[in-house]
């Protein structure tokens, strides 16, 4: 493995988003993308000369930590595993992350966080992140990150770009919670703004979507039919992956609406015949996490011909 700690991390800048325009003020400590407020990951995966996969090269830089890949997945033993973590503690106004994923030909691997991302309380400026997953031909990524957290006042904005092979299958989620639920009086739908765009290309710049979603409670109130309902938590799961894949996913999925386990689901397909969107709905972030479990587990069933192994009980 290739580890370099320090290096030139790219700019990331949202002020132009007209979502951000009211939190463009620096913040009165630490100033915007400072040394300590600007992170940065760059995890690049290969097949090495015996054909297992493998975390060939390693960028990062604080507060953003990885430190090796492990291979844990029983159903999936040569599969590397890696874990983000934060050495900084919750997302504050002023933080800039840049994450980048590349899956050589022929690789694979599984991406999760070591906890909860927790977005704290803002009062002068946002945090933003640029995210970029890029897939060769043939290469297999999981990407599962823990839910994230928005506190009161928290300013968010996060872009994710998709470079996918046609052959390459990627299962990318993201859950968001309401809030802290159970925190004093309770803080649900506190936040001023979560802005969420995900968008794909294929290698030769083709598009294939675009999705953005932006949440304002105080100019829009989520508990309206068609937002959240009654509803406190959301998962937001793409499938980039090849037509007949998505098809025997698609065919052994029933969206649903568990009224019991207060529990939704639904499924479409993604346009140009990219994949498919999954999205969750619940009250607590477990079973929420659960269902995308399962869903993932039949996506690489029809992929790799494996299960999701259970998760971790102190997950």
């Amino acid at each position: 493995m290739n580890q370099r700690q320090y290096s030139d991390a790219p700019a990331v800048d949202f002020d132009s988003a007209p979502e951000m325009q009211p939190y463009l003020a620096q913040p009165d400590a630490m100033y915007v993308g400072c040394p300590g407020k600007h992170g940065y990951l760059n995890l690049g995966f290969e097949l090495n000369k015996e054909g297992r996969s493998i975390l060939r090269e390693l960028d990062r830089r604080a507060p953003l930590i990885v430190q090796q890949e492990l291979y844990f997945d029983e159903e999936m033993p040569d599969m590397p595993c890696v874990y983000i973590l934060s050495s900084g503690g919750p997302n504050v106004d002023g933080d800039r992350y840049v994450q980048r994923f590349t899956m050589r030909r022929g690789s694979m691997a599984f991406i999760s966080t070591g906890a909860a991302t927790k977005l704290a309380e803002m009062r002068r400026n946002y945090s933003g992140m640029t995210q970029e997953f890029t897939l060769e031909a043939d290469s297999y990524l999981e990407y599962l990150p823990e839910p994230v957290i928005p506190c009161r006042h928290t300013r968010f904005i996060c872009d994710t770009r998709i470079v996918a092979d046609p052959s390459a299958t990627l299962f990318y989620s993201e859950i968001y919670m309401g809030g802290r639920k159970y925190y004093k009086d309770g803080e649900l739908f506190a936040y001023d703004v979560l802005s969420v765009c995900s968008h794909a290309e294929r290698p030769d710049g083709e598009p294939l979507f675009r999705e953005k979603f932006v949440i304002d409670p105080a100019r829009v109130p989520v508990r309206r039919l068609g937002i959240m309902g009654g509803y406190d938590v959301f998962a937001n799961v793409i499938v980039v992956t090849p037509p007949d894949k998505a098809a025997a996913v698609y065919d052994a999925t029933e969206p649903f609406i568990d009224r019991e386990r207060h529990l939704a689901a639904g499924i479409t397909r993604l346009p140009s015949g990219a994949g498919l969107l999954f999205k969750v709905l619940g009250m607590e972030p477990g079973p929420v996490k659960a269902v995308v479990r399962e869903f993932c587990s039949r996506v690489r069933l029809a992929v790799k011909h494996r299960p999701l192994p259970p998760e971790f009980p102190w997950r």
